[in-house]
């Protein structure tokens, strides 16, 4: 991550922070916590892989807050031919500042997620002809990642939401996701 895309971050943050602490001053805040399922697209591979993983928060108002997340994927297949294969799986770490919409009168609200996340993805290869040539390694990058996505709240203290992710790039791969959690209030 170069200087400018950190500064780019910090402001960011920051300035949501200071939105979040003036209007807090009338709201007593919520924490929340929840679960999610959902699909990992890298570019350029066979399979996407089933992501699964906890996330939680803290809102400051009604619409500005702070969140954090754990996501991690099965094993599925880059590439499978004749002669070789290569089976990758990922973890993302990240904490985002978000930004909900609540449109009027209806339980419908429309989420967005700005921050930092660690991409982080372990591949086996395998060579069908020399087993020797078989390796395992991991490459990771952190990087400003990214949300946006719908939600409704069933109940007051109960939410569902929809959300398509974007994350950091490792060794020039792409990679985005959707996925679809369920969280509680307290």
């Amino acid at each position: 991550m170069n200087t400018l895309q950190k500064a780019l971050i910090a402001l960011s943050v920051g300035s949501l922070m200071s939105i979040s602490a003036q209007a807090a001053v009338n709201y007593a805040g919520q924490p929340y916590a929840g679960v999610k399922l959902g699909q990992y697209s890298p570019d350029d591979v066979e399979d996407d892989a089933v992501s699964y993983g906890v996330y939680g928060g803290y809102k400051f108002t009604p619409e500005f807050g702070v969140e954090a997340e754990y996501l991690t994927t099965n094993d599925a297949d880059a590439f499978d031919d004749t002669f070789e294969k290569s089976e990758y799986s990922a973890d993302v770490y990240g904490l985002y500042a978000t930004y909900d919409y609540n449109f009027p009168n209806t339980g419908l609200y429309a989420k967005g997620r700005l921050g930092v996340a660690k991409n982080e993805i372990d591949v086996d290869y395998t060579d069908k002809v020399i087993a020797s040539n078989s390796e395992s390694f991991s490459v990771s990058d952190t990087g400003v990642a990214g949300s946006l996505g719908l939600g409704y709240n069933l109940t007051p203290m109960a939410s569902v939401e929809a959300m398509y992710n974007i994350y950091p790039e490792v060794d020039d791969l792409e990679v985005s996701g959707v996925t679809l959690g369920a969280h509680v209030k307290f």
